[in-house]
């Protein structure tokens, strides 16, 4: 095994770890920590396959960003609560049919598709590349994402509204 398949593995070996830790955590804050253990996880398998913007942002947007918002968020749901929330999840069965569903079709797509085995030689400039595909290719699911994030925004206010 080549020193790169050896990274490979072992990263991908602490992203499952780390992923499964996420969503079988019984503590809220615990599953926090092990969602920034699988995000900064990812952003090494970016740089293993030299996409070194990818990880910059994977890095700085979720792994900085969106734990920080989600470990205030948690912060202020108890303050607001006045009470500790209970942090177990009852639908453990529930999610490990849609988990084992999702990962049978993924693997019937990966084993059936037509994948290529080597890595497509990357010319020019990356980022600029994907600042170009992002803005002209994928616009619509970019602005459809944006539309997402602004509906959960719109919730997130709703819930933390003050009842009169």
């Amino acid at each position: 095994m080549s020193l790169g398949a050896a990274a490979f593995w072992g990263l991908a070996l602490v992203l499952l770890a780390s992923s499964l830790a996420v969503v079988l955590s019984r503590n809220l804050f615990h599953s926090v920590l092990y969602l920034a253990v699988a995000l900064v996880t990812t952003a090494g398998l970016f740089l293993h396959l030299e996409a070194e913007f990818l990880a910059a942002v994977q890095i700085l947007l979720y792994a900085g960003g969106v734990v920080t918002i989600v470990v205030f968020a948690i912060m202020l749901t108890e303050r607001l609560v006045g009470e500790r929330l209970t942090q177990t999840n009852r639908q453990l069965a529930n999610g490990a049919i849609v988990s084992v569903t999702v990962l049978v079709a993924l693997l019937l797509f990966l084993t059936r598709g037509n994948l290529p085995r080597e890595r497509p030689p990357l010319t020019g400039d990356l980022t600029q590349q994907i600042g170009r595909d992002l803005l002209t290719r994928f616009v619509l699911p970019f602005e459809l994402l944006a539309v997402l994030f602004l509906a959960a925004l719109l919730g997130a206010l709703f819930f933390a509204r003050r009842e009169d």
